[in-house]
């Protein structure tokens, strides 16, 4: 079992690597609400371009009885749902 101080350990490595200039662990908020949170951080103006999400499937079924997380907009309360990273459009191509 991995320890909280080597969760992140590679996400930490490749974001050094590909220069990235700001980021967020996705837990809590969604990725809308993260991303949200990271634009309005910055100093100028930011557009923030989803190209490509994973995508898993059938979770925008609705379950009978429960809490509707806004899956679908991108507001779902995941646990530990990933790193979102903010990088030049140069490398973020290289590290595609």
């Amino acid at each position: 079992m991995e320890s909280m101080a080597t969760l992140n350990k590679n996400s930490s490595l490749l974001l050094r690597k590909f220069k990235s200039h700001g980021a967020t662990d996705v837990t809590g908020f969604g990725i809308m609400g993260h991303a949200q949170n990271l634009a309005t951080a910055q100093f100028s103006e930011v557009d923030l371009v989803f190209d490509a999400l994973p995508i898993i499937k059938g979770c925008d079924r609705k379950v009978s009885g429960m809490h509707d997380f806004k899956v679908t907009k991108g507001y779902s309360a995941e646990t530990s749902g990933g790193i979102l990273t903010m990088m030049t459009p140069e490398n973020a191509r290289e590290f595609i």
